[in-house]
């Protein structure tokens, strides 16, 4: 069946020339893999079985995040989209489907708390201005298949880069069974300050071309913006205070764009209805009043200083590093020039970085994909051990940390009886080689399988 797919997808491709014919050859595509995934799900040889069945997984191990320990073997017993039971052994119901995944080990699906669908890789501002919304919401679709395929089962969209509310139709579609792709919580498009991060700045001011982020100059302007956004099906929301940044004998200068009085009003109106504010910022003093502020995160965090390390500690905010970002650019640089400057701002962050573990900074993954290839992110994992955290911990950072950071705490993170049926397999013992995890050969989301190696199902 899946030769067959293959084949006919073989034979649509050479009909499509250019980026936008391509991004309409993708709904064709689209359509020939729900019909594969309809049909699979009536085969158990597929690895899927109807909604309701009980399907038993079964590894060499599996990995308690909570206790940072394995288990042998390890066994999930999952019922519809939630777990029923997890450890060394399960029941085995009547005619319950066994899915034996041999050496591996399971563990829950990946959490990302910062992505970006909207971007791929290649100059941001040209993608704002050369692709149309619609378009860019094609290629965020196959994005999203592209980290569920990866083993990331939920994901923070920190902002659409111009594409304003397109995020929640994705959302919306993947939640409705439409498309494939992670459990997202999205921001809609961030908010900026006129000439701040994300503006047009480098462009003719004649052409007036559009920013990549929303505008908000004042609390009353942000409170509009936010009120706007949460309107049109923001999960949170996401602001730039901080840009652009300077690295200079060892120091890092980035201004801030809002003041402490400014974020309360933005972060008291998100928590009016419940919801939270995550902030784009790289240093002080703007860290220092988001913090203060009480924003849920501190996103990239190059340098933060001694009373801003402890406020987070207290208040238990995070930071997200986003270190893969950094080495992407550096190994992808128009110049030399370009990639020693990112490769000393990396260097720096990673010495910052230290001292923040060291103060005892809660820490999430979010590796900041978009500017560079979608699925590839589990690089992130990697730097976070290389540069000093150890791997336990990263692991907690990303399944127990992401999963509050995205307030499904009680959801997803862990393989526990209630817990949404997200689950992932890789290859030894992550504890021991975080590189596992850029090899994922099996997942689950909600009950359903989209990747089976050994089984050959794979929607791609």
């Amino acid at each position: 069946m899946q030769q067959g797919l293959t084949a006919r997808r073989a034979s649509i491709w050479p009909m499509f020339r250019s980026l936008r014919s391509a991004a309409t050859a993708f709904v064709f595509i689209l359509a020939l893999d729900n019909v594969h995934a309809v049909q699979a799900q009536s085969s158990d040889a597929s690895g899927t079985t109807p909604a309701g069945d009980n399907i038993v997984l079964h590894a060499a191990h599996i990995l308690d995040v909570e206790h940072s320990i394995l288990v042998s073997p390890g066994e999930v017993l999952v019922r519809g989209n939630r777990i029923v039971e997890a450890g060394s052994s399960v029941a085995h119901p009547s005619g319950a489907t066994v899915i034996d995944l041999g050496s591996a080990t399971l563990m829950p699906g990946l959490i990302d708390a910062h992505v970006h669908l909207f971007l791929h890789p290649g100059a941001e501002d040209l993608q704002t201005i050369v692709e149309s919304v619609p378009e860019r919401t094609i290629l965020a679709e196959i994005a999203a298949r592209d980290d569920l395929m990866a083993g990331f089962t939920a994901e923070r969209d920190m902002g659409t880069e111009g594409a304003g509310s397109a995020d929640s139709a994705v959302r919306n579609a993947i939640d409705s069974g439409l498309i494939p792709g992670p459990r997202m919580s999205v921001s809609g498009n961030a908010i900026s300050i006129l000439g701040g991060h994300e503006d047009a700045i480098h462009f003719n001011p004649a052409e007036h071309i559009s920013s990549n982020a929303t505008y908000a100059n004042n609390a009353v302007e942000l409170v509009s913006v936010i009120r706007q956004q949460l309107k049109e099906g923001a999960d949170f929301i996401k602001i730039y205070q901080t840009g652009t940044d300077r690295l200079g004998n060892g120091k890092l200068t980035t201004p801030y764009q809002y003041t402490k009085a400014e974020l309360e009003a933005a972060v008291q109106e998100t928590a009016r209805v419940g919801k939270r504010v995550g902030v784009h910022c790289t240093g002080e003093p703007g860290a220092l009043y988001a913090v203060q502020a009480g924003v849920a995160s501190i996103d990239h965090a190059y340098q933060l200083s001694p009373e801003t390390m402890r406020i987070m500690r207290e208040k238990q905010i995070y930071a997200v590093p986003t270190f893969t970002i950094s080495e992407y650019f550096a190994d992808h640089a128009e110049s030399p020039a370009f990639a020693e400057r990112e490769r000393a701002m990396q260097a720096f962050h990673a010495a910052e970085f230290r001292k923040q573990l060291a103060a005892g900074v809660p820490m999430a993954v979010g590796s900041d994909v978009g500017p560079f290839p979608h699925g590839t992110q589990a690089r992130e994992f990697e730097l976070m051990v290389e540069y000093g955290m150890p791997a336990a911990e990263v692991l907690r950072a990303s399944l127990l940390n992401g999963a509050r950071l995205l307030g499904l705490q009680d959801l997803i993170g862990q393989l526990k009886p209630g817990f949404y049926a997200d689950v992932i397999a890789v290859p030894g013992d992550p504890l021991q080689d975080i590189s596992a995890l850029k090899r994922v050969s099996f997942v689950m989301k909600n009950g359903i399988v989209y990747k089976d190696a050994s089984r050959n199902v794979h929607p791609k």
